[in-house]
């Protein structure tokens, strides 16, 4: 039974095949045929722009102006946003703990380094302090009076030993109160601008409590990410300008360093530039555009990009030309390097000399006669 059904389905997987293979005949025929249609429907297309030039253009001609291609410099950037920062830019916080007795700046005012800016309980401290002196008068007395019988072979040099292993705790542990009762004074640790005071007087400061924002923008940087596809084209040191919309300002700085790391989220490596503030008009977290060149060509064959238009072979333009003591526009297919600001530059298809038309382009097709203006 299993050898008739076996037999059975054999001719049906042979008729399969043949069916396939005929079916991609017929597509590979059919692909042939469309590909002769176009080209013929090409010739035609090529063949009424030159009847319509012969018989409606035949003696009225189009106003164009044209502009001879010389070699000029190309330029192309990249814009990204960036964010601004202040490296003194920090959050005040005690190192010890206690509760405020005073404030001692108001938000706004400049400091400078070492200035008090605020002052917290050290009574209980001041009053260890206060006790440990009195003990160490005294065991200053005690050493003094132990090393002179000391040197007069009087006594034992446990005696002595021990007396002065006293004087020295209390002179260490005296040290330690004192450097305890500095660190209830909160000082400025850099010239800058009180921003902001998070507490108030009667409050508990402490290492984990923000005391107050300190910050100097004299000098400040941007920061901002760039795909990793221009790591090569951007190097530290080359110019890169910053406008800041918000403020109306512009300005060009050096570029002071790429990262060496390629973040892996969005794929980009960060570029800083570092600002002079002297006017203070930039801000933290200011936005910026940073426009930073990753090519330029001096002599290269500019155009504007307006006048480049594309059919289904190609980009072209159109450019000026005699013929029989006439001048006529020429359909030139070009190819486009690169663009920018509205600027493009040619790689091929046109020489130096030529004569683009960069007015009335749109008015015209291959062999329309023209009038240059």
């Amino acid at each position: 039974m299993k050898k008739f059904i076996i037999a059975g389905i054999i001719p049906l997987l042979f008729a399969c095949s043949a069916k396939n293979a005929d079916e991609k005949k017929e597509k590979s025929e059919q692909l042939k045929e469309y590909k002769t249609e176009l080209k013929d429907l090409k010739e035609k297309i090529s063949k009424l722009e030159s009847e319509v030039n012969k018989g409606s253009q035949k003696e009225i001609a189009i106003n164009v102006n044209v502009e001879k291609l010389n070699t000029s410099k190309f330029e192309h950037f990249i814009q990204i946003t960036g964010n601004v920062e202040a490296d003194k830019n920090i959050t005040i916080q005690p190192e010890a703990s206690g509760n405020i007795i005073s404030i001692d700046v108001k938000e706004g005012q400049y400091v400078k380094k070492g200035d008090i800016i605020a002052q917290l309980n050290f009574s209980k401290l001041q009053n260890d302090i206060d006790e440990l002196k009195t003990q160490l008068a005294l065991s200053k007395t005690l050493f003094d009076r132990q090393e002179r019988l000391w040197n007069q072979k009087i006594g034992s040099e446990v005696e002595f030993l021990t007396a002065k292993s006293n004087l020295e705790a209390q002179r260490s542990r005296l040290n330690a109160l004192e450097s305890q009762k500095d660190l209830a004074i909160v000082r400025a640790p850099f010239d800058g601008i009180i921003d902001e005071i998070y507490q108030k007087k009667g409050e508990m400061a402490g290492p984990n409590s923000p005391l107050a924002q300190l910050v100097n923008i004299n000098r400040v940087y941007v920061e901002g990410d760039v795909s990793e596809t221009y790591l090569s084209a951007i190097k530290a040191g080359e110019n890169a300008d910053l406008d800041f919309p918000a403020i109306n300002y512009k300005t060009t700085a050096p570029i002071y360093r790429t990262s060496n790391v390629i973040d892996p989220a969005n794929r980009s490596f960060k570029v800083r530039v570092n600002l002079k503030n002297p006017g203070q008009i930039i801000k933290p977290n200011l936005i910026s555009i940073i426009k930073i060149r990753d090519f330029v060509q001096n002599e290269a064959l500019v155009v504007p990009s307006i006048i480049i238009k594309k059919d289904f072979e190609g980009n072209y333009i159109y450019i000026a030309e005699k013929q029989d003591k006439k001048m006529i526009a020429k359909k030139v297919y070009v190819s486009v390097s690169m663009t920018y600001n509205n600027l493009s530059m040619i790689e091929s298809g046109l020489k130096l000399g030529d004569l683009i038309i960069t007015e009335g382009f749109s008015q015209v097709v291959n062999g329309t006669i023209i009038n240059i203006k």
